[in-house]
């Protein structure tokens, strides 16, 4: 019997039939990811929308200002349209794609390319096991005339940054590495936010660890641990980025951004430190936490022990008296068996009282 070849997936043209894997994507404008576009002279915003290519033409045809231009999760041919006009490098086109990249600062000829680390706290239970920090991504493309950033994540809009600035034409005045300070800084008050709100979780546990007789769980310190080791890879690469900017990096940043540049690297010290706080805390709690489980186990073993040993005594008489010899101690006695209950009482309740004195009990 023949073969039958596996089915495909066919789409109709004319007469013919091809394969649906063949079937051409629709391209879909990079309009389709632009949050917001906006062309600055001066530091006051031009009124008017524009596309991301009318923005540079504009800047580039009046010979002062720069565009902004702001985009969410582009794909690759949205990309590919704003790399082809602004003239961004493969390389950083692919990174503003695929994202999942650590905090890095580089060069491309007269152009520096930032990525960010953004966190997100996630209000949950300290006794649960949960996701408590969330990371997403900003990239920025500065140039001599442009700015492009690109946000991955649904949270650390910049919406808020560019009306902060619009509202401080003096600081847009400065031109495009003014907005990627403003991003950084906006950024590093994120890291001081969230671990604020990390710090009254360690506080949590550490009363829950710390307070007599409550039941310790292990498994929520390891997962705060590990979101803490998350928060630190976020946080901690961006320290040399950051530095460098703050030194000119080659006379590319103005001297009046490094000064504020400055600022967010002393904040952004804080929170690095803050976090490795938080590591060695966590460290020491779970130690504490685990001590206090031995502990635990250790006072209910002895507290087993302590019955067991009382509950030999009867058994063990029991035991003798329960062997049927014919020649045995008081058997024939009146008061035998009386004086039996009376030795396994006696000796039952001096055990209790020994135990109790001893604090096993």
């Amino acid at each position: 019997m023949p073969s039958i070849p596996p089915l495909v997936s066919l789409r109709k043209v004319g007469r013919h039939s091809e394969p649906a894997s063949t079937r051409p994507r629709i391209p879909i404008p990079a309009a389709r990811a632009t949050v917001d576009c906006a062309v600055y002279i001066d530091g006051v915003r031009l009124p008017g929308k524009y596309t991301h290519a009318a923005a540079l033409a504009e800047v580039r045809s009046r010979g002062a200002g720069f565009a902004w231009i702001g985009l969410h999760e582009p794909d690759e041919g949205q990309m590919a349209s704003i790399a082809a006009t602004f003239g961004l490098h493969e390389l950083t086109v692919e990174d503003a794609v695929h994202a999942h990249e650590r905090p890095k600062l580089e060069r491309y000829d007269d152009m520096l390319f930032l990525v960010l680390r953004t966190v997100k706290y996630v209000p949950h239970d300290i006794h649960a096991i949960s996701e408590i920090v969330e990371t997403g991504e900003i990239m920025v493309f500065v140039g001599k005339d442009f700015v492009v950033t690109v946000r991955h994540g649904d949270f650390t809009g910049l919406a808020g940054v560019r009306h902060e600035l619009e509202n401080r034409p003096e600081r847009l005045a400065l031109g495009p590495t003014a907005v990627m300070h403003s991003i950084a800084d906006h950024v590093v008050d994120s890291y001081v936010a969230v671990t604020k709100l990390v710090e009254h979780d360690i506080d949590a546990m550490e009363e829950d660890v710390f307070t007599p007789g409550s039941t310790v769980a292990i498994e929520p310190i390891y997962q705060l641990k590990r979101e803490v080791v998350e928060l630190r890879r976020s946080v901690n690469p961006l320290a040399a980025p950051l530095l460098s900017l703050s030194q000119g990096y080659d006379g590319m940043v103005p001297k009046e951004v490094r000064r504020y540049l400055r600022d967010v690297v002393d904040h952004h010290t804080l929170v690095a430190e803050q976090i490795a706080d938080f590591d060695d805390a966590l460290t020491s709690l779970v130690g504490a936490a685990l001590a206090k489980v031995a502990l635990q186990q250790n006072t209910d073993m002895r507290k087993i022990s302590s019955w067991v040993a009382i509950a030999a005594v009867p058994t063990m008489i029991a035991g003798i008296y329960g062997m049927n010899f014919e020649h045995m101690p008081e058997l024939q006695w009146t008061y035998g068996y009386g004086l039996i209950l009376s030795i396994i009482g006696v000796s039952c309740v001096s055990l209790f009282v020994t135990f109790r004195r001893n604090h096993w009990l």
